[in-house]
């Protein structure tokens, strides 16, 4: 088979029809897709592609076993170190992790290391051949505190590892960010609950609907028996522009915009009794892929016009660039270099208007990007009656302020250390986003690795110590 400079395009559905309907965008590869695509693997000696993958997969042999047409065994070996195969496959930014060291890059398209996944995840869960090893339970007693990405990572590896392990969630379904803040089209929420019942296969316990912070400390979950706590509540705060007219009816945060979008199933309404009311003109203000997934969700449920408002360029923006293409494909109007300065309503409190001023940009700033300058006399006014303010977001304090001796940030993130992810209590780890702030699926996973193998370390010694 001759080798392609180019990836295997993958199929997904037309911009006309997907803008009426949730369905998944992108339908993945067949079976005869991923074996050619699977053939531009170079099987380099030293493959550099595995550099870039924070939870280590061995992506050459997965990739072989693919090439091979050996499907089953292509899973097995993703899942020695992932246990959520599906979902990065579907979310993860691997333009910049592993696909970025794929030697084919230099002199074409890297080999689509991601899309290869997610058919092997794909393939796994349509064929019925989910095989789950049953692992010992000599070891300790472990709480995980959220069910995200991180969370669901530290919980497969300890119970690989030997040990009891229970997660407490706040929600009424586990899955964190991954169920509540990406939209059914990009994560099917199906794909999502899949992966967590792997993990609850592997022998891992899920409380819902448990608020720790509020029922119950991290004091008393030590009190009850637990060696060792793991938190990796997210970052489920929302924030704001501190602009004239933000309390309008008719603005939202994105958090909770995608909270009744996505968890809370609004785009089922009647069917599922939350309803969300979206206007005809839509403005979504910020430019990563939360503002990505707001505005194309707001397309989806009936916006006329949607505008994602940004106050740099389109080089800056900080979505994947899958995700803005999607958006432009979908006919998301993109207003870049634009800051809105206040929102404007009618008598009743209604939102009617946004005022934004054109931005340029002048030197870098923390960030490493151009900082943008307004643009004096540059004021315009446009007419809104929705807008969502898509910006980032900061961790919950609750767990913060309930935990003497925690130490944190100013913007209540838990300082830990970065090898170990061990936070200022001895038996307390953190990481995701309630540590590095709102970043991605596999970041807070590779932190989620780390935790667990720090953790078992912990466990193992202090009941060495305790001769139990």
């Amino acid at each position: 088979m001759q080798r392609r400079n180019t990836q295997v395009e993958m199929p997904k559905q037309d911009p006309k029809e997907r803008i009426r309907n949730f369905n998944e965008v992108a339908k993945g590869y067949t079976s005869e897709m991923a074996v050619e695509e699977a053939h531009r693997c170079l099987n380099c000696k030293n493959p550099q592609c595995r550099k870039g993958c924070p939870v280590e997969i061995d992506i050459p042999a997965f990739i072989k076993l693919i090439k091979e047409k050996k499907f089953g065994e292509a899973i097995r070996k993703i899942k020695e170190k992932n246990a959520l195969p599906a979902i990065c496959g579907r979310v993860c930014p691997q333009e910049e992790q592993c696909q970025k060291f794929c030697v084919l890059g230099l002199k074409g398209e890297s080999v689509a290391i991601g899309r290869l996944e997610r058919f092997a995840a794909d393939f796994e869960r349509e064929n019925g051949i989910i095989n789950v090893e049953k692992y010992g339970s000599d070891g300790g007693r472990v709480a995980v505190i959220g069910s995200g990405p991180a969370s669901l990572t530290v919980a497969a590896e300890l119970a690989k590892l030997g040990h009891r392990v229970e997660v407490f969630e706040s929600l009424h379904t586990a899955g964190g960010v991954l169920m509540y803040g990406i939209p059914e089209f990009r994560l099917p929420k199906a794909i999502v609950q899949s992966e967590v019942e792997y993990v609850k296969k592997l022998g891992v316990l899920f409380h819902l609907d448990a608020t720790i912070g509020k029922l119950t400390t991290i004091r008393e979950l030590f009190e009850s028996g637990f060696d060792a706590v793991f938190i990796g509540s997210g970052a489920g705060l929302p924030s704001f522009l501190q602009i004239p007219g933000e309390n309008l009816n008719g603005v939202y945060s994105a958090n909770e915009f995608l909270i009744r979008t996505n968890l809370m199933k609004a785009y089922l309404f009647p069917r599922y009794d939350t309803p969300i009311k979206v206007g005809k003109i839509v403005a979504v203000v910020g430019g990563g892929n939360v503002a990505m997934d707001a505005a194309r969700s707001a397309l989806r449920l009936g916006a006329e016009k949607v505008y994602i408002i940004y106050r740099r360029s389109k080089e800056e923006l900080p979505a994947r660039l899958e995700e803005v293409e999607n958006a432009e494909e979908e006919g998301i109007i993109f207003m870049l270099l634009t800051n809105p300065i206040r929102f404007i309503g009618d008598e009743r409190g209604n939102l009617k208007v946004m005022e934004c001023i054109k931005m340029e940009l002048g030197e870098p700033d923390e960030s490493g990007r151009r900082r943008p300058v307004p643009i004096k006399g540059s004021e315009f006014k446009m007419d809104v009656d929705t807008a969502i303010i898509a910006i980032g977001q900061t961790p919950n304090p609750l767990i913060q302020r309930s935990t003497e001796g925690l130490k944190t940030t100013k913007w209540n993130t838990i300082i830990v250390e970065e090898e170990t992810c061990q936070t200022s209590i001895e038996g307390v780890y953190a990481g995701g986003d309630v540590v590095s702030g709102a970043a991605t699926v596999i970041s807070a996973m590779g932190a989620g690795k780390k935790a667990a193998k720090a953790i078992h370390e912990f466990v193992m010694k202090k009941r060495l110590k305790s001769g139990t």
